[in-house]
């Protein structure tokens, strides 16, 4: 068969491009937003990436020419530097009971859950007199039904909502006398707050 002059098929191919498109008209409309709305993001995004890398090559640049200087600003304000001491006792191995993770640390004279043990002395200082010892507590009825001394934070938290005011006070008399934990008294004692003011 004979192949048709060539701008008859360029004609013939313009036409079927033409009817594909048409047909697909419907979909690219819909998506003509989207590809408008990436594209000009894309667009942005490589404006700021090549504002930020022409930046620092002038602070590059301004760098070279002029040297920073080594100064603190007046509004800049820094920690003060930490004792050798402080760093040392660390260093050994001791739990340090202050700065921001104090409200959970364990003291000297308790251990884990309340168990008290003797503290250490410390080096050039004269023994101190023990503490006195705690009155020994009871607990409550309502202490010893939720097994209020294994219980952790999270537990109860959980189940003081269902408690009433009393049963609320018995056990915040009891962390008190007892282990005197701060987030436990302050979790029972918000909930009487809140409890109270219904």
């Amino acid at each position: 068969m004979a192949q048709a002059p060539y701008g008859l098929r360029l004609l013939v191919g313009a036409a079927i491009t033409a009817l594909e498109e048409t047909r697909r008209l419907p979909q690219t409309i819909v998506m003509y937003p989207m590809t408008v709305a990436s594209t000009i993001a894309q667009f942005l995004m490589k404006f700021q990436q090549d504002l930020a890398g022409l930046a620092i090559k002038g602070d590059a640049a301004l760098e070279s020419v002029f040297p920073p200087r080594d100064e603190n600003p007046e509004w800049a304000t820094f920690d003060d530097p930490v004792p050798a001491e402080s760093q040392r006792s660390s260093a050994n191995g001791e739990r340090q009971t202050e700065g921001r993770f104090a409200l959970y640390s364990v003291t000297d004279t308790a251990g884990p859950r309340g168990s008290e043990r003797t503290p250490k002395p410390k080096p050039g200082t004269a023994k101190a007199a023990p503490p006195p010892p705690k009155p020994s507590t009871t607990p409550p009825p309502i202490a010893v039904e939720l097994d209020y001394e294994s219980l952790t934070l999270a537990q109860l938290r959980a189940r003081i909502q269902s408690l009433s005011v009393a049963d609320l006070r018995a056990l915040l008399a009891f962390e008190d006398a007892a282990k005197a934990r701060a987030p436990f008294l302050t979790l029972l004692a918000n909930r009487i707050t809140r409890a109270t003011a219904k």
